[in-house]
């Protein structure tokens, strides 16, 4: 699945306009590496998202391409 599809569809971020910016701007890390939008993501896959002054450190346990929104916290755990 693609990193912004991921970070709309987990929550994580709300618009997937949002998560490109934020991808485009280098404010997201996938394993330690600047990741641009098409990134591939996977399960075992580390994120990392700075948000301002701070950041957010998740590990992608589940990749599915709908959710509800219950169980969109089931997708990764933070770190």
């Amino acid at each position: 699945m693609r990193l912004d599809k991921f970070l709309k569809v987990s929550r994580l971020i709300k618009r997937r306009t949002v998560a490109n910016e934020a991808c485009d701007a280098g404010r997201v890390l996938v394993n330690d590496r600047p990741a641009k939008a098409s990134v591939k993501v996977k399960p075992g896959d580390i994120l990392e998202i700075r948000f301002g002054s701070k950041a957010a450190k998740v590990e992608i346990l589940n990749v599915q391409e709908t959710v509800r929104k219950e169980d969109a916290d089931k997708m990764y755990r933070y770190l």
